[in-house]
């Protein structure tokens, strides 16, 4: 079930990372303000980030090459 980020570049998970970090951020003010179907996304959209940065730092620290 986890999505899988390995294939992607450094680039590409930049921009993945802004689109999870507004989606968290849209989620959280929905969570606030509305009623939400599925409150559960709010974790699952802050692990998937979570595994984001790990693969980033990763890059950054040259345990993985492009």
């Amino acid at each position: 079930m986890k999505d899988s980020f390995n294939d992607l570049t450094f680039q590409e998970l930049l921009t993945k990372r802004e689109e999870l970090n507004k989606q968290y951020r849209d989620l959280r003010f929905d969570l606030v303000l509305r009623h939400v179907d599925n409150p559960l996304q709010k974790r699952t959209l802050r692990r998937k980030i979570a595994r984001i940065n790990t693969i980033i730092h990763e890059y950054e620290t040259g345990i993985r090459q492009t």
